[in-house]
């Protein structure tokens, strides 16, 4: 899969010191990306879109 038109966002959720933060892009059909805002280049994880939506929708809940 190409991951390169990947649009990443910085969560709403991190916080603005600390450097505790996360990007999501969730462009890309079928496919969630996540990383760490400190080391971008330092990996990502890649969940099944539905997978992330059932996270968010527990995260909320909590």
């Amino acid at each position: 899969m190409d991951l390169t038109g990947a649009r990443w966002r910085k969560s709403t959720r991190s916080g603005t010191s600390g450097g505790n933060c996360v990007e999501v892009a969730d462009n890309l059909p079928g496919v969630v990306l996540v990383r760490d805002t400190k080391d971008r280049d330092g990996g990502m994880l890649q969940f099944d879109s539905t997978v992330w939506q059932s996270f968010v929708n527990f995260a909320k809940q909590h």
